[in-house]
């Protein structure tokens, strides 16, 4: 299968030109290859075990959430050169989604945890740079029992800031570091929350509005999105895909 024909289909899929992000984040193809992709690995992070990973599998197209540019412009020394080349050595292009799979609707981390967690989707919710990119819902449920579903989702207890109502009704989902997005959830009359990671001080803003957070992990409540895309290719290009699991514990 062409390369440049999955660009296209994913650039028009994840509505690529149409979502605002941070600079470095450069959404898109980010590394080419000779032209051709005859296997799929999809992975959270682009990093040197990633690249390695997706060698030993044989692939040839390696999808991300976060890409080679994070942190700005850097040297081709060190740890950045080793990446790109295991990336140029192996050729493996590199296709990197950051917002627009944390938004879309039918693959983004965020829909996909909602309906993991069995919340009827109301709604988006959680505004950055003008856009939402998260969504909120109705779910009623204990808040014990919901907690004890969310670690069963994502394979690992969340932490948890139990300051909210103990029968839960709506919730708010932001994959990734959303913590500072609290008080945007107690103004949308939320009183659950789940994301990935949050700064310290988030807690006394849960604490103080009356909320129930639970930050999940960055990596684990992003690991939902790239499986469903390279998924979602695999079965429209008839091309095998792999999962990179390469877990940071944060």
């Amino acid at each position: 299968m062409r390369l440049d024909a999955i660009v296209q289909y994913l650039d028009d899929y994840l509505r690529v030109r149409d979502t605002r992000d941070a600079p470095d984040a450069l959404n898109g193809l980010q590394v080419s290859n000779g032209g051709e992709v005859s296997k799929l690995a999809a992975a959270v992070d682009l990093c040197r075990a990633t690249v390695q990973l997706a060698a030993d599998h044989g692939a040839n197209l390696l999808l991300v959430h976060h890409g080679l540019f994070w942190g700005g412009p850097r040297p081709l020394t060190g740890p950045m050169y080793a990446r790109v080349a295991g990336l140029l050595e192996h050729d493996i292009a590199v296709y990197s989604s950051h917002l627009p799979l944390d938004r879309h609707p039918d693959v983004g981390n965020n829909a996909i945890l909602a309906r993991r967690l069995g919340v009827t989707v109301r709604g988006a919710f959680g505004e950055s740079d003008g856009q939402a990119i998260g969504v909120w819902g109705d779910l009623m449920l204990g808040r014990d029992e919901f907690a004890a579903r969310l670690a069963s989702v994502l394979g690992a207890p969340a932490r948890a800031f139990p300051f909210g109502s103990g029968a839960i009704r709506r919730v708010g989902i932001v994959t990734g570091a959303g913590g500072s997005l609290i008080p945007q959830a107690a103004a949308a009359g939320l009183d659950t929350y789940v994301t990935g990671e949050g700064a310290h001080w988030t807690y006394f803003d849960a604490e103080e509005l009356g909320l129930n957070v639970y930050y999940g992990g960055h990596y684990l409540t992003e690991t939902f999105g790239v499986r469903a895309l390279a998924e979602h290719l695999g079965e429209r290009f008839s091309l095998p895909w792999t999962f990179l699991d390469h877990p940071t514990g944060l």
